[in-house]
């Protein structure tokens, strides 16, 4: 029921109450058949179900079969490094869901332990939790409003809804008004809101979870989508265990066929089952993104949760708030249509009661833009008033729609007023021109109105301004009668702001493909014009919606031309969720902001929720991204960083696939060749994790592309076409190089242990050298790369010529003749990426 649709006898009657509330025996009869007045939590998994749950990925359990299978071999080491690879991987992801499964607790956290309420006719206090109803609520100053209420009686109440809507000024509340629109709520206080000033009485409509924020924290404990990283992980997660699985399974066979012991055929599949699995890949897939996470946090970008980083390049739609966001927050004078500029820069000091204290405005914007605009002119309003005391003043109302002061300047009384341009010049007789002052008439006051005209127009606020000299036998106390006659010096026109930066940032966005949609609570053409002036559309016509023409619209009219909006205007937080999901249905990758409490659903619904840092606490936990700054151009700065991050996760991919692959058809033709199998369990770990764990993470923190910003962004699976093709070449070029080198020392009498070394030796070169053909097109700048390159080295060598690493390794010591071989076949990976790029697009 659309209880701000009733009037209050109506809502009395249809929630059988009375102005004396409820007697206490109906309230507890009440109070069992509707349930307590608390926000109902799901039940969520426990700290250990959540833990043991992140064993369920299909690399991580391949992982830990090949870490038993190692252990029933009697190979312990290999078995406790892989699990301890594992462990790792499944404490980072614990961390991050148990922090996300906090904005609830936050949610309940704010909700209000006590009401008073009227029962048996008489006012008491109860529990918050205890209120029903019909139950009648006392509000005063200060009080949080403890559940839904229908506003049954208000003195000047003003109630802050900023929790719930990120709206800063408080929202006046009404008992006589019956709403007609949608979403207006004159009539209504919600829980988990403030009463700012005056007091009131209001009857429970609503309470737990039929209430807004009941519904609220429903939505935000609804179970989120995997972002497209976590997606594509979980395929590669498939495919590589499907390849494990089946080509271990033949090696298996081929091996037992061939009359091979049971140990050494388990060995060899043990080997394959570590070679067909990145171990590394979870570790450097966290470690990249942390890594990313700290350089956004050095722009303001602080995000919250690990993937969402990646999220970012692949977001094509950003959704964002106007105010605070886009523009300044402040009111700024934008134009000035005035005929005595001294004049006008007086009244805006004096006729003022904002102030600049180190700096800052405080009071009310329009003032504060007016005092800006006279102290950066030199008229500072505490010199001025200190010259000209302020003798009256007749405040603003919605009534009057203009203020006054009386001042005294020179020795003379000067009434000094701002208002309503409308307002004003039915109360000026005269006006102030290049010649004087003269008589105002039907042309000056329609020039005056074309002006005014121009300035709305431009989505400006105007004000008028006027003054007159008071005459010495003027009674002050009769105030209606001193604003007449007045002299009209202009109109000032204001509004709030776009950021430069903001206008540069949509730029770029723009040239990344990311289009850029304002979502505000405020006029359509103020949306539209501030819109034009960040060029969010190329300078053609701007389509715009409000809230009022999307609830008109079906699901299928909006998801037609959702691609096309490019402003919605006097939105509602909860038609933002709508938005979202109609992006999402058109295959878009969409981002949201919001400030709000009721804004965390669409936070949580869109592909990244980027909460303000001076919004809710509800809002910023719903979120994946707080801007700390509350800037645009901050969301740009991350995207770019994003894309940085899955171009290094596709690096880092592909050379660690290009392992992987080579190893498995290393083994595999070894096993079909009738050879030995080239290397043992260990080395293979050591290959995956040791030997590719330093390149692969210095491949994580790579610069960005050149023009990574100049490109639409990547919809593509994690490993694209021409990876695949590489990875598969990479993988031959090493096999035919180790296996090559492994049948030529065999054929020639050298030991096994020695033709086992240097196969393995020239395949973790093979690694070496295939990192250079992995890393971006930003030169050598990386210097990270080249340590990582030294280090795994300076790893390989202790392997060779270490003898207790030896006894480990099963390894022997290399001549420097055997180094030249090694080098020269390791190099031929640099050949074949090059006629790669060179011949295949």
């Amino acid at each position: 029921m659309k209880w701000k649709k009733l009037s209050v006898d109506e809502t009395l009657k249809a929630l059988n109450s009375n102005k004396n509330g409820l007697t206490s025996s109906e309230a507890e009869k009440r109070l069992l058949e509707h349930g307590k007045n608390e926000l109902v939590e799901e039940e969520k998994a426990g700290p250990i179900k959540l833990f043991l749950g992140q064993f369920k990925e299909i690399l991580i359990l391949i992982l830990i079969i090949a870490a038993i299978a190692a252990y029933y071999v009697g190979d312990t080491l290999d078995a406790i490094v892989i699990l301890i690879v594992v462990l790792i991987n499944a404490v980072v992801g614990f961390i991050q869901e148990y922090r996300a499964e906090k904005a609830m607790e936050k949610l309940k956290g704010l909700i209000s332990s006590e009401a008073v309420v009227i029962r048996d006719g008489k006012e008491q206090k109860v529990p918050a939790s205890e209120l029903t109803l019909g139950d009648l609520v006392l509000l005063e100053e200060g009080d949080n409003v403890p559940a839904d209420l229908r506003i049954i009686e208000g003195y000047d109440l003003l109630i802050d809804e900023s929790a719930m809507t990120g709206e800063s000024i408080p929202a006046e509340k009404h008992s006589n008004i019956i709403s007609s629109d949608e979403h207006g709520a004159e009539n209504m206080a919600f829980m988990e809101t403030d009463v700012s000033s005056g007091r009131g009485k209001g009857l429970v409509v609503e309470i737990g979870m039929n209430t807004e924020i009941g519904k609220i924290a429903e939505m935000i404990q609804e179970e989120e989508e995997q972002t497209p990283l976590q997606q594509k992980i979980a395929g590669l997660g498939k495919t590589l265990g499907l390849l494990a699985v089946v080509v271990c399974s033949l090696v298996f066979a081929l091996e037992y066929l061939k009359g091979t012991p049971l140990v050494e055929t388990f060995m060899t599949a043990v080997s394959l089952a570590v070679a067909a699995v990145p171990e590394g890949l979870p570790a450097i897939l966290t470690l990249t993104l942390a890594l990313g996470m700290q350089r956004m946090a050095r722009s303001n970008a602080i995000v919250r949760k690990l993937l969402a980083v990646e999220t970012l390049g692949s977001c094509n739609v950003i959704c964002t708030d106007k105010t605070g966001t886009l523009t300044l927050n402040q009111m700024t004078v934008r134009d000035a249509r005035v005929t005595d500029q001294k004049m006008v820069y007086t009244i805006a000091a004096l006729c003022n009661n904002a102030s600049l204290s180190d700096g800052k405005l405080l009071g009310d914007p329009t003032d504060a833009a007016l005092l800006l605009y006279a102290d950066e002119n030199s008229y500072k309003r505490k010199e001025l008033e200190e010259k000209h005391p302020r003798l009256l003043e007749i405040p603003l109302d919605s009534t009057r729609k203009r203020m006054t002061t009386v001042n005294q300047i020179d020795g003379d009384r000067y009434l000094l007023i701002k208002g309503a341009p409308e307002v004003l010049l039915q109360r000026c007789s005269h006006i102030m021109v290049e010649s004087g002052v003269c008589s105002i008439n039907d042309e000056d006051r329609a020039n005056a109105m074309k002006d005014l005209n121009e300035m709305t127009h431009n989505a400006l606020r105007v004000l008028g301004f006027a003054y007159r000299k008071l005459d010495p036998e003027e009674n002050l106390e009769e105030k209606e009668s001193l604003e007449r006659d007045l002299i009209f010096v202009g109109l000032v026109g204001m509004m709030d702001p776009p950021r430069d930066e903001a206008k540069k940032a949509i730029a770029t966005a723009k040239k990344a493909g990311i289009k850029v949609v304002m979502i505000t609570g405020d006029h359509k053409d103020t949306a539209v014009a501030i819109a034009k002036e960040l060029h969010i559309n190329d300078g053609e016509e701007i389509k715009a919606l409000t809230g009022a023409d999307l609830d008109r619209l079906s699901e299928e009219e909006f998801e037609d031309m959702v691609n096309e909006i490019r402003v919605y205007a006097r939105v509602y937080p909860e038609q933002k969720v709508r938005i979202v999901e109609t992006l999402k249905k058109k295959g878009n990758v969409a981002s949201m902001t919001g400030d709000g409490v009721n804004d965390a659903p669409a936070l949580k619904r869109a592909a990244i929720g980027v909460a303000m840092g001076s919004g809710t606490d509800v809002a910023k936990e719903s979120a994946d991204m707080l801007l700390q700054d509350d800037n645009f151009a901050t969301i740009i700065k991350a995207v770019r960083e994003g894309r940085t991050i899955f171009d290094n996760i596709r690096r880092f991919v592909r050379f660690q696939l290009s392992t992987n692959i080579g190893a498995i058809l290393t083994i595999t033709s070894s096993s079909i060749l009738g050879l030995p199998v080239p290397f043992n369990p260990i080395q293979v770990l050591w290959i995956n994790i040791i030997m590719d764990g330093p390149p692969a993470q210095s491949l994580g923190v790579e610069p960005p592309e050149k023009g990574v910003m100049e490109r639409p962004p990547i919809k593509e699976n994690i490993i694209p076409r021409k990876n695949v093709i590489k990875i598969a070449i990479a993988g031959v070029v090493m096999t035919v190089g180790t296996l090559a080198l492994y049948f030529y020392l065999l054929s020639n009498g050298e030991p096994l242990i020695k033709a086992m070394t240097m196969a393995f030796t020239v395949f973790v070169m093979y690694q070496i050298f295939n990192v250079f053909n992995c890393r971006s097109d930003h030169g050598f700048s990386n210097k990270f790369l080249f340590i990582a390159v030294v280090a795994s080295l300076i790893l390989q060598l202790g392997v060779i010529y270490l003898p207790f690493l030896q006894g480990i390794f099963r390894t022997t010591s290399l001549g420097a003749f055997d180094w030249v071989i090694i080098l020269i076949i390791s190099c031929t990976i640099l050949i074949s990426d090059w006629l790669v790029e060179r011949f295949i697009k």
